[in-house]
């Protein structure tokens, strides 16, 4: 994940777990916990036993986190995080409990007639190439239920909507044609297709750097008829490490009723 898509992805999840933006700089940004958020991702368990324990006053944390360290010349004045942060993973686990799949509503003016909802499939993807490097991006698929349509970027388009999770009175839920189970095998191939799409030269590139790397290591053993066993060791390390793989995860998803 690149920067922006963690400062991106920090900044919906603080959103939507209901913590306070205190301060926003595009490149470093400050929230205000909540008391369950803090529990969540502060590690700090024996503090939170003696305040219920004493039924003390709570005094969540204010947490600031740098999501691009060049940007910034005191690097003291909050917690860099990046892809493989310990802080970083607890917010991933904290997205997976707490929302792994949902269900909610387009919120509609209830002074006006019955408004009609459309029923959409989300998936939130998250597609890992690995070698001796890795890259990873973040895929937000949503298919219309009633047509089949599939939209890219579908977390992005309803950011800015009024959801809800309970149904508006004044809301007809559409029933769906494309069943969600028929819908998911859609959003899978979709994947499929776009990582097929892809530019898939870093595997070429990861190939050539292990070839590489193989000249230099039987260069110390080109004198040895019968390579000893170390050989054989780091031969396979250097396998493994310049392997390419894809990996792909499902992060949470769900069904939204759109107008």
């Amino acid at each position: 994940m690149y920067a922006t898509e963690i400062h991106d992805y920090l900044k919906t999840f603080f959103k939507e777990t209901n913590c306070e933006i205190v301060s926003d700089e595009g490149f470093q940004l400050t929230v205000q916990l909540t008391i369950d958020m803090d529990k969540r991702i502060m590690n700090r368990p024996f503090y939170w036993k003696y305040i219920e324990a004493t039924n003390s006053e709570p005094n969540p944390a204010r947490l600031t986190l740098i999501t691009d360290r060049t940007q910034i010349q005191n690097q003291f004045m909050g917690e860099i995080i990046h892809y493989g942060s310990g802080r970083l993973n607890q917010i991933f686990k904290a997205t997976k409990d707490l929302g792994s799949f949902v269900l909610m509503y387009e919120q509609v003016d209830n002074t006006q007639n019955q408004t009609t909802l459309t029923p959409y499939f989300c998936m939130n993807y998250k597609v890992s190439y690995y070698c001796d490097q890795t890259k990873e991006t973040i895929h937000s698929l949503g298919i219309n239920l009633i047509n089949g349509v599939i939209e890219d970027n579908f977390h992005e388009s309803i950011c800015d909507m009024n959801l809800t999770n309970e149904m508006p009175e004044k809301a007809f839920c559409l029933q769906y044609i494309i069943k969600p189970s028929r819908a998911l095998e859609r959003l899978d191939l979709m994947i499929q297709n776009l990582i097929t799409q892809d530019d898939h030269s870093w595997a070429e590139e990861a190939k050539n750097r292990f070839e590489k790397e193989l000249e230099v290591l039987n260069y110390f053993y080109q004198d040895r008829e019968e390579k000893p066993e170390i050989y054989e060791i780091e031969k396979k390390g250097l396998e493994e490490r310049f392997n390419p793989r894809i990996k792909v995860e499902i992060i949470n998803g769900g069904i939204f009723y759109l107008k």
